[in-house]
């Protein structure tokens, strides 16, 4: 190994330094707001609360899972980020196998206007219209259909699709296999660390996405666990919770000590935690895929 200069060391550390230094700017936050949801809320209200729980307590935790709504809306996620995921990654994969052929005829034009709409939306308002003449507003498939193809998806699929070898599509073919058993039974099983991470990056998008259910839908029924949390940032839905925690039965007053110690902005955070932690213990199992799949995105054809 080769033996470090002076200057090379004092290098070295300085970017380590940068490194801790942008690592604990980036993820105190985060763990700040998961103190605050282990502490009472009326102790973090006279501040100072940093690293550690000052008055541990679970007591936020259990007001946020006394309100139905939560746990309805946390299932709403869920459901959506699964079949979300499992269409958009599928037709995606469709649309991107057909264009990777070299035997399409036209496919450099059906390129462009995929990637024309990369740049160039339909706008909000036209969305809108061309969804409910579609009877699709108040639906669970509002927040599915819209999102089953994604262009830049479609393009690292592609491009992955386009660098494997063409002996594998043609003696399928010569074998007898149509086009919906090469891409099923050849190229996707083979097509591991893409798939991942553009599943993944679909799941993050639609367990984060609170927009699409705010502008599309009204019954609450429907609301994903992301739009709730911005209803409760936004609004006196905080309140709400805080009464049915303490409920009208015989048991109020028991719980009525409870609520006495839980504030606005601890309920909040709790919330927040609840709806953070599911997409982020994901990531563990799906990060050595990250390198892998940007990588397959940078390759020319």
């Amino acid at each position: 190994m080769m033996k470090l200069s002076a200057g090379d060391k004092v290098l070295q550390v300085m970017i380590y330094a940068v490194l801790l230094l942008l690592g604990f700017i980036t993820l105190y936050p985060f763990w700040n707001s998961l103190v605050i949801s282990f502490n009472v809320g009326s102790d973090t209200a006279l501040g100072g609360i940093t690293f550690w729980p000052r008055s541990p307590t679970l007591d936020n935790y259990e007001v946020v899972f006394r309100d139905s709504r939560i746990g309805h809306a946390f299932l709403i996620s869920i459901l959506r980020t699964i079949v979300g995921t499992t269409l958009s990654v599928l037709f995606t994969a469709i649309l991107a196998y057909g264009l990777s052929r070299h035997e399409l005829m036209g496919r450099k034009v059906y390129m462009v206007f995929c990637i024309i709409t990369m740049y160039f939306s339909g706008g909000l308002i036209p969305t809108f219209l061309l969804l409910r003449g579609f009877g699709m507003m108040d639906t669970f498939w509002v927040l599915v259909i819209p999102g089953m193809i994604s262009v830049y998806n479609m393009i690292i699929f592609r491009t992955f699709f386009l660098g494997l070898p063409a002996g594998l599509v043609e003696s399928a073919r010569i074998d007898g296999c149509n086009h919906i058993g090469v891409l099923t039974r050849i190229i996707l099983p083979i097509s591991g660390p893409v798939v991942a991470t553009l599943s993944l990056f679909t799941a993050v998008y639609h367990w984060n996405d609170w927009f699409s259910a705010s502008i599309y839908i009204n019954d609450t029924r429907l609301i994903p666990i992301q739009t709730l949390l911005k209803q409760i940032l936004n609004s006196n839905i905080v309140t709400d919770q805080l009464q049915k925690a303490i409920g009208s039965s015989a048991a109020a007053q028991d719980r009525l000590a409870l609520v006495q110690s839980v504030t606005s902005k601890s309920l909040i955070m709790a919330t927040t935690m609840v709806a953070t932690l599911p997409i982020i213990m994901v990531y563990p199992f799906l990060q050595k895929y990250f390198v892998k799949g940007v990588l397959i995105g940078s390759l020319k054809e």
